[in-house]
């Protein structure tokens, strides 16, 4: 069995849905379990749906309407008969969600985003089974919360694995074609959970761990890994091999291209993960396996935006030592807040910190009590693995920097954005 992921570039659009048959009939369609992200930017409008909905914005309705109306112009491109059964099911997931919002009682956001958000991954898994159905392509499609349990830590949930795998174990048909969600699980009382944002690539792990597949392969707009994002870096490269050491190297510091829970489970049994195009499917892409060599051997550029530089320092000038900082990571713990970057001296401790839950706010209240506190936000933290002397020159060149560091393998670099 094989695992297969298409992203929301590559279903953003009839277009894509259809290329989706296209790479089947190029790579072969038996025995695998395609796992499918939300369409194009279905999260983000979804993400609106939920700050409309808590906030009592009058735009609560458009926003849902531009959700039905994106989706019913997709179904149009792809079913000619507009009595197709796969525009009732849409429709009902639509008006599934609006009654979702209508009844609940919850105003904690994360627990809120998860019951909605979701509706994106269901929604667009329904339209590529249907047209697959269309096309000859017999499959089951699988409800992923039925089977992927966790706990219940709304928008960053842990996998419970032993109730995960016997559940796929029971329910994942390894004949045949099968078509799950990305992203989405639910917890002991069948609330719907969700993996951290761009979790799909982890839902690919998940279902590939707990079936011993034979590989994995995500298919993306890029033909495989680069040494950078070409949105950012100029002149990219193809990395045709990488170990999942330096894969989960590169994830760890924010390489977009595979998210860093993905590598574990596939590590864990020695799964092969490809990294190809969906738009050159035969082409080799990128592989990922145990220990094989970097290649090309070149400097790998990451960059994270939006981080906050966060400098802490004892107000009566005594030592930052072991029991402050143990206490400074337990608020950071209970903030969720992502450390990416620490750099200490006697008296003061410097991290660059990842907000993605928007609780620097409430951190900041704690810190000003025992510290004296210094912070930068929307700052932009560039890691080079691999580096040499040309790269980091290009890389600072132009950038006011606020500090620096480097190891033997990695330099690292928080500027202004």
């Amino acid at each position: 069995m094989k695992v297969f992921k298409f992203g929301g570039a590559s279903v953003k659009d009839a277009k894509g849905v259809k290329n989706v048959i296209e790479v089947l009939k190029k790579v072969g369609n038996s025995d695998i379990l395609i796992i499918v992200s939300a369409m194009g930017k279905t999260t983000n409008a979804l993400e609106i749906v939920v700050s409309h909905y808590l906030n009592n914005n009058r735009e609560l309705k458009n926003s849902t309407d531009f959700i039905k109306k994106y989706h019913i112009e997709i179904l149009k491109d792809l079913f000619e008969n507009k009595q197709h059964p796969v525009f009732e099911k849409v429709n009902s997931l639509i008006s599934d969600m609006e009654t979702t919002l209508k009844r609940n009682k919850s105003v904690q956001y994360d627990y809120v985003y998860d019951q909605i958000v979701c509706y994106g991954e269901l929604i667009a898994t329904t339209v590529v089974s249907e047209y697959l159905s269309l096309a000859g392509y017999t499959n089951n499609w699988l409800d992923a919360r039925e089977v992927i349990k966790t706990d219940d830590i709304y928008r960053d949930a842990a996998v419970n694995w032993e109730m995960t795998q016997q559940n796929i174990t029971e329910k994942v048909d390894k004949k045949g074609l099968t078509i799950t969600q990305g992203f989405i699980a639910s917890d002991a009382n069948n609330f719907t959970t969700t993996l951290g944002r761009e979790g799909s690539d982890y839902s690919a792990g998940i279902f590939a761990y707990c079936t011993n597949a034979n590989s994995v392969s995500i298919w993306k707009d890029v033909p495989g890994v680069l040494n950078g994002d070409p949105r950012v870096f100029e002149n990219t490269k193809l990395l045709s091999q990488i170990s999942y050491e330096e894969a989960i190297e590169l994830a760890f510091y924010g390489a977009s291209v595979i998210h860093p829970k993905t590598l574990q489970p596939l590590q864990r049994k020695e799964i092969p993960l490809y990294v190809k195009s969906f738009i050159n499917p035969l082409d080799d892409g990128t592989s990922v396996k145990k220990g094989l060599r970097l290649v090309p051997h070149i400097p790998c550029f990451i960059v994270k935006k939006d981080q906050i530089l966060l400098s802490l320092s004892s107000l009566d000038f005594s030592f930052i030592v072991e029991d402050n900082i143990s206490e400074i990571f337990s608020l950071f713990h209970a903030y969720q807040l992502k450390v990416d970057l620490i750099q200490n001296s006697a008296i003061s401790f410097s991290v660059c910190l990842d907000d993605k839950f928007n609780n620097f706010e409430k951190l900041l209240s704690h810190l000003k009590a025992k510290f004296s506190v210094v912070y930068e936000e929307n700052v932009s933290l560039y890691t080079i693995r691999h580096f040499d002397e040309e790269a980091i020159h290009s890389l600072e060149e132009n950038k006011d920097i606020l500090l620096k560091q480097s190891t033997k393998e990695t330099y690292q670099m928080i500027a202004k954005q």
